[in-house]
């Protein structure tokens, strides 16, 4: 007997649910229809490898060292230099003022908070 009064609870929702949607399905079938004069798109550019967002790299290669040259637009902005013992190290001109300042490396130590919100 407990059953009844459930199935009867779960009718009405399956109604709702189907005419919500149908409704669904009719908002998509009066949608404007496409016009008759459209172009295509342009191709995309081709990408021959010569773009200005990308560094210029000059490598050095000493007997004791490697140094890595990154300029951007001409403009020396990073020095990567590798010894043949111990780490590598970067020296960065952060500010565009021409006086670079050495950094074991490029991670900056900013670690922003990540909380698990919602798992699916």
């Amino acid at each position: 007997m407990a059953t009844t009064p459930m199935r009867l609870l779960l009718t009405p929702m399956r109604f709702l649910f189907l005419l919500l949607l149908s409704s669904f399905s009719l908002c998509a079938f009066a949608a404007k229809p496409v016009p008759n004069n459209l172009e295509p798109l342009p191709p995309p550019p081709v990408m021959d490898g010569t773009s200005d967002n990308e560094p210029e790299v000059t490598i050095t290669k000493e007997t004791e060292q490697t140094v890595e040259e990154y300029r951007a637009g001409g403009k020396l902005y990073m020095i990567k230099i590798i010894p043949k013992v111990g780490k590598p190290y970067y020296l960065v001109d952060d500010r565009g003022d021409g006086k670079f300042s050495r950094q074991e490396s490029l991670d900056s130590g900013v670690r922003p908070p990540r909380w698990v919100i919602h798992r699916f």
